[in-house]
């Protein structure tokens, strides 16, 4: 929808910014199989957190990998439509950059899972 005045604030356009970014996580979830893999890792870790009590800087270190995570699953899907959308017909360049995007989620998944382990390993063997 194109707004006439850009500059000028409006409680409708940022009504609709709202409604546009909850369409799209929810297409994430409805056709994204990761999405909705990360979720279920989510509530799990979640879960944990409030079984080990965890302390605040310990929950600030779980929600960025959790945010993060989803984060990047969104503009990684988002960087795949935009490939296949300009490339029709197979191309080395489309598919190195869908696998790069693909490798950036990988990497911050590693990450997640070794903060994870520094956090609730003491926990669960302390």
């Amino acid at each position: 929808m194109a707004w006439k005045d850009r500059n000028v604030f409006s409680w409708r356009r940022l009504a609709y910014s709202f409604k546009y970014a909850f369409q799209g996580i929810a297409h994430a979830y409805s056709n994204e199989k990761n999405f909705r893999f990360h979720i279920a890792a989510a509530i799990l870790v979640t879960v944990c957190s409030f079984v080990f009590q965890l302390d605040k800087v310990e929950w600030l270190f779980i929600l960025i990998c959790i945010f993060g995570i989803f984060v990047l699953e969104l503009i990684n899907s988002a960087l795949e439509r935009i490939v296949d959308l300009i490339s029709e017909e197979y191309s080395q360049l489309a598919k190195q950059a869908k696998d790069l995007a693909a490798g950036a989620v990988f990497m911050y998944t590693i990450m997640t899972v070794i903060i994870g382990l520094v956090i609730f390993l003491p926990k669960i063997f302390g």
